[in-house]
């Protein structure tokens, strides 16, 4: 891993994510082709992309699929089972923390205030066998419950034999989805979007996906709310000779396994301790299962920064704006985290890896990446609800104020503004 200091990086700035052009026009070819045929255009590219050798797919799970699936989770895989159920358990205690009421206020009969209402109907779309994350659909189905949406509507890409992975189906059924399509990439996103005779509308997308379903969820936002547009996963592990460098070492390649772009980076004081988890890394990325891709993450994309004092080790910090930060300092623990401004989650302490907040806590693991920390949040139970003002006066209300309003409204030129209080301000 290579070493730079602070002054090399005073003028950090993550790039845009870079757009494809050529995965950009055939998603919006593909897109215009399910907004205008529908189930057809879903099934024609299903089968290009996923089911080969099956002709007429049937879009919608049903309900044998499920039980069937049930079943064999139950009888195959039941110890996962049971830990994803039971973690699902905690990240939904978590999320109703969460939960904002509406409210009213009001004087001399007047009254205003804000309803927070759940959105109606959510899509939610989870990768594929391969690359099937029980986790993330658990990150996103338990807010959106937590939250009272009415209909989750989840898609996933099928199996060359037109299944679904069943233990998707059964969280999915646990959790409380109401409807699963067997569909994937931009054609899903698409359906999802503007309805098709087997996907209802949605009105908010949320949900990992491939170069192809961010470029989907990016042309069909505006159409349909949508989570954010996710780039490669990242780590800062902030740490001082206090630190175990095994453990550091063992922190960064975990990061390093999601992908070969993953971003990866050290902050210490101690040059010291930088060249001790650079051994470590070395004696333990070759066994480790996915050791080619820590090993070009690491390479390629990650970095040790050494820093004079623990403030310009926060500064650079903040200017990373990283998805996880990791806090392993002789420090005080409550100061630290109120020098953390921008971070997606916040990992204190010698013994909470990232691990333990992707899987099992409660917080959410769908986080702001690529800097956006700066101006954003991890996934919640906010992003499942939508908030309405309302308000109603008097008659007495607009004699006392209804001037104000007019004068206003005539100011910037829009009389019809100021005579609709005018002629029931002078009733």
């Amino acid at each position: 891993m290579k070493t730079v200091t602070f002054n090399e990086l005073k003028d950090y700035r993550r790039t845009l994510l870079d757009v494809d052009r050529q995965v950009f026009d055939t998603v919006q070819t593909i897109i215009e082709d399910v907004r205008k045929n529908g189930d057809a255009a879903v099934k024609k590219y299903t089968k290009k992309f996923d089911t080969p050798n099956i002709d007429d797919l049937n879009l919608v799970v049903s309900r044998r699929e499920i039980d069937d699936a049930i079943k064999y989770v139950e009888s195959e895989m039941a110890e996962v089972f049971r830990c994803f159920l039971k973690a699902a358990d905690n990240i939904e205690e978590f999320h109703y923390a969460q939960k904002e009421e509406s409210w009213a206020s009001s004087s001399r009969k007047n009254i205003c205030g804000m309803l927070i209402l759940p959105i109606e109907r959510v899509g939610l779309y989870v990768p594929g066998w391969k690359g099937f994350y029980p986790s993330s659909a658990i990150m996103n189905i338990v807010p959106a419950k937590v939250a009272g949406v009415n209909e989750l509507i989840i898609s996933t890409p099928p199996d060359k034999e037109g299944k679904v992975n069943p233990l998707l189906l059964a969280l999915a059924d646990r959790l409380g989805a109401d409807r699963i399509i067997k569909a994937g990439g931009a054609q899903a996103i698409a359906a999802m979007a503007f309805g098709t005779e087997s996907v209802p509308n949605v009105y908010k997308i949320t949900g990992p996906g491939n170069s192809y379903v961010t470029a989907a969820k990016r042309l069909v936002s505006g159409v349909v709310g949508i989570d954010s547009l996710a780039g490669p996963s990242e780590v800062v592990v902030f740490a001082d000779n206090s630190a175990n460098p095994e453990w550091v070492a063992i922190d960064l390649c975990a990061q390093a396994e999601h992908t070969d772009d993953t971003t990866s980076i050290l902050i210490s004081t101690s040059a010291d301790f930088i060249a001790k988890v650079n051994a470590e890394l070395d004696r333990i990325i070759p066994s480790l299962e996915r050791s080619d891709i820590i090993k070009k993450s690491i390479e390629t994309n990650s970095m040790a920064i050494v820093v004079d004092t623990i403030e310009d080790g926060f500064d650079i910090a903040n200017r990373i704006a990283p998805e996880h930060i990791e806090i392993m300092l002789n420090y005080d623990e409550e100061k630290a985290l109120n020098m953390v401004k921008n971070a997606g989650a916040i990992f204190l302490g010698h013994h909470t890896p990232v691990a333990v907040g992707d899987y099992y806590y409660g917080p959410n693991h769908v986080l702001p990446t690529n800097g956006t920390a700066t101006f954003s949040s991890p996934l919640g139970v906010y992003d499942f609800v939508k908030r309405t003002s309302f308000m109603g006066v008097t008659s007495e209300y607009l004699k006392e104020h209804g001037k104000n309003i007019e004068t206003m409204a005539n100011f910037e030129g829009f009389s019809a503004h100021a005579l609709s209080v005018k002629v029931r301000r002078e009733v």
